[in-house]
């Protein structure tokens, strides 16, 4: 039970663990690490981790420094299923009203995939058909070597057990089994899509009363102005990455030790630490990416994109403009080959202006990176083959346009959906 100084701390850190997939081990990596600085008068730190197979239970931690994990284990929940949004309101409703504090810290930790919502278990690959009418409605199977089902598991498997990736969302079946690692709870064969993610967070900021402070995206490829613009309401930071996060993720005891000498770290000072400590704790040959954002500045960001969607859309019957487009998009900042529909916002403006002589156009990119620099706070980057990013990528397919991609806010409030579907029309030209 909370005592009277949970009520008089400055942050409640909530690490959501979904676990119950390849990540098993390096969850238990994760929370050592958080137990090397752990909770005090002013800092709660607090997990829900799902382990992995039939047997894995969902315990319920708070973290300490100098005791075993065991002794850390507040609640035992039995087997969950970590897809499942209720699941994961249910945890930061417990979390904030037993360790309430000032400032809360919720960090979503998993594989992860951008704003992609195709459903892997359905066999949902981005093909550029028509979405499913249920995202989760279908058996979950995968086709063997003979064309026999067998569960997704066995992809899993096929995708190895080392940690080279995190989503929290899914991704297609062969960018999983190939490259990045499966993207849910295997047990209960399910997953949070950012359409749910938002409603989660929306019913937590009712209870609240007020917006989750900092989202933290331990995960990869997240950092997506699509990503942040669906949830540009419901807290007051984003901190996340461009590009695939390798193995190790987030380093917890860098984090926490820097909160724990200035637990009045203001919601950007945090933001801004979580960027500056994961930097600082890979090489420089390690080609990670990690930025923060301010998700208020969004709305003016996403009307700018708009405005350079509607430029872009105009030049197109041109056809050495189109040219300049296209080869501006060949040369343009790529996260996580071959999955490479994820760009660099900034770095593309920067492209076009140098290639393209237009001046709406480049009026428009203008008006983007000046909205940028009011929405990223931190960002920077270590590496070559990540050089060019500048803190926000955003969807720029090279073949087919995701029928999935109409569904989120930021496509219904913008023209980039629509300047999307006039490029790749006019590529067959």
């Amino acid at each position: 039970m909370p005592t009277k100084a949970d009520s008089t701390r400055n942050w409640t850190i909530m690490v959501y663990l979904a676990g119950d997939n390849n990540l098993d081990s390096a969850g238990v990596v994760d929370l050592n690490e958080m137990k090397t600085i752990g909770t005090s008068d002013r800092v709660a730190v607090l997990a829900q981790f799902d382990r992995a197979g039939n047997k894995g239970v969902t315990t319920r931690y708070c973290l300490r420094k100098g005791t075993t994990l065991a002794r850390d284990a507040v609640l035992t929940l039995g087997e969950t299923n970590m897809g499942d949004p209720r699941v994961l309101e249910d945890f930061v409703t417990w979390g904030v009203t037993n360790y309430p504090a000032d400032h809360y810290l919720l960090v979503l930790w998993n594989h992860g995939a951008g704003w992609d919502d195709a459903n892997l278990y359905q066999g949902d690959v981005f093909s550029g058909s028509a979405p499913p009418v249920s995202r989760k409605s279908q058996p979950v199977v995968t086709r063997g070597v003979n064309g026999g089902a067998r569960p997704i598991a066995f992809a899993q498997a096929r995708a190895g057990v080392a940690r080279t990736r995190r989503a929290l969302f899914n991704t297609t079946v062969a960018a999983a089994v190939k490259q990045r690692g499966i993207a849910f709870d295997d047990q209960a064969q399910d997953f949070l899509d950012n359409i749910e993610l938002k409603k989660v967070l929306t019913s937590i900021k009712k209870k609240l009363k007020r917006k989750i402070d900092i989202l933290g995206m331990d995960a990869c490829l997240m950092s997506m102005l699509e990503v942040y613009y669906q949830m540009r309401d419901l807290a007051g930071y984003s901190v996340g990455s461009e590009e695939s996060e390798p193995g190790e993720g987030w380093p917890y005891d860098r984090v926490l030790k820097a909160l724990a000498a200035k637990p009045a770290m203001t919601p950007e000072e945090l933001s801004k630490t979580i960027v500056s400590q994961y930097l600082a704790s890979y090489k420089a040959s390690d080609s990670v990416t990690q930025s923060a954002v301010k998700l208020s500045a969004l709305k003016p960001l996403a009307t700018a994109v708009s405005s350079l969607a509607t430029a872009l859309k105009g030049i197109l019957a041109d056809s050495a403009a189109r040219t300049a487009l296209i080869d501006a998009r060949a040369r343009v900042q790529e996260y996580s080959r071959p999955y490479d529909d994820y760009c660099d916002l900034l770095d593309l403006c920067d492209l076009l202006v140098k290639g393209l002589d237009n001046p709406a156009v480049k009026t428009a990119c203008g008006a983007v990176k000046q909205a940028a620099a009011a929405a990223v706070v931190a960002s920077g980057c270590k590496g070559p083959a990540v050089g060019n990013s500048r803190g926000v990528s955003i969807y720029f397919p090279k073949r087919k346009l995701s029928p999935l991609y109409r569904t989120l806010d930021f496509t219904r409030q913008s023209s980039w959906d629509e300047f999307l579907m006039a490029y790749l029309l006019g590529l067959g030209r």
